[in-house]
């Protein structure tokens, strides 16, 4: 495939499948602390081995039972925390995770003051550096890292264009180059989380693949 058609199909993909995990889950991702910390939690449910639509279902659950910061999901109880998941359909590792969340929350109000720009500033543009801090956190992990950093580097610039092994999974089933860079140049920068986000519903979804190749051959 030409560079021309690579291009017409990924931006195909962005304007069919283009919303970003944050956004399906209610998150208007600024780069103020409550809807950062909102994009962890939900990169913390996405890492899980659990469908995306249960992962997203579950954090709006928890955030419409008011744990939209650290110090209210601090303050939440053990079973309020397990509820909302439940009321998401988190149920398999819910329990877990909802200690997870309780120690995620009170390590970012003591190390950061719960804001994660602290976390950002310390980073100073190191990717590295990012993610190291990210694995601190409790429940999150090298693939909830990666999924945080993929939703906030539109916020986040210095961090873009980040497309993940999933990110790339996704280019690869729609026959896209799996070199980052060469996929990052197929769209505006503008447009890279939103790309991102749409390759990694490439990667689960077939259904995705087939709609964007028609369209795009349409």
């Amino acid at each position: 495939m030409g560079g021309t058609s690579d291009r017409d199909l990924a931006r195909t993909l962005v304007k069919r499948h283009g919303q970003t995990y944050a956004a399906e889950s209610g998150i208007r991702l600024r780069n103020t602390p409550q809807p950062l910390y909102q994009a962890l939690v939900l990169a913390h449910l996405l890492s899980a081995r659990i469908r995306a639509s249960v992962a997203v279902a579950s954090a709006r659950a928890l955030f419409d039972a008011g744990m939209r910061s650290p110090r209210r999901m601090a303050d939440a109880t053990w079973q309020q925390r397990v509820d909302a998941l439940g009321e998401g359909g988190y149920r398999r590792y819910d329990e877990r995770t909802s200690t997870q969340l309780g120690d995620a929350a009170e390590l970012l109000l003591e190390e950061y003051n719960g804001d994660l720009r602290r976390m950002r500033d310390a980073a100073d543009g190191d990717l590295g550096a990012l993610r190291g801090a990210l694995r601190k956190v409790p429940g999150l992990g090298p693939a909830g890292s990666d999924i945080f950093v993929r939703e906030v580097q539109g916020v986040w610039p210095e961090f873009s264009p980040h497309l993940d092994a999933k990110a790339v999974q996704g280019a690869e089933r729609l026959g896209l180059p799996t070199d980052s860079g060469k996929l990052a140049r197929l769209v505006q920068e503008g447009d890279i989380a939103a790309f991102a986000s749409a390759l990694v519903r490439a990667s689960l979804d077939k259904a995705v693949v087939n709609d964007t190749r028609q369209a795009a051959d349409g």
